[in-house]
C-alpha cells in the first residue's frame, strides 16, 4: 500500500508528543498491510465524511485518510476526535 500525506497531517503529526508521533508511525507501518486493518479499526466515516476512511493509533487518537486507488492512501490528518469537526 502507498501512502501520501497531506500538509495539513503533516502539521498535526508535528504537534503531537514524540512518543505518540512514534506510535503514529508504528500504525501507519501496519497500515500498509491490508491483513491489520481490523486490528486497527479501519472503518468507512459517515455523514460529511462519508468519502473518508479512519483508523485508530490509540483509545483516543485517529488517524483520517482517503482511497486514492485501491492500492494508494493520502492521510488527511491525526489526533482526537476533534480532527473530525474540521472536515464540516
Amino acid at each position: 500500500m502507498k501512502v501520501a500525506y497531506t500538509p495539513r497531517f503533516l502539521r498535526f503529526y508535528k504537534k503531537l508528543p514524540a512518543g505518540l508521533q512514534d506510535e503514529v508511525i508504528e500504525k501507519i507501518d501496519l497500515f500498509k498491510d491490508v491483513n491489520n486493518h481490523q486490528r486497527l479499526e479501519v472503518h468507512k466515516l459517515k455523514g460529511r465524511l462519508k468519502k473518508f476512511y479512519g483508523f485508530s493509533v490509540d483509545y483516543k487518537n485517529r488517524i483520517v485518510f482517503e482511497y486514492m486507488s485501491k492500492n494508494e492512501i493520502v492521510l488527511l490528518a491525526v489526533g482526537d476526535h476533534e480532527i473530525y469537526k474540521m472536515f464540516l
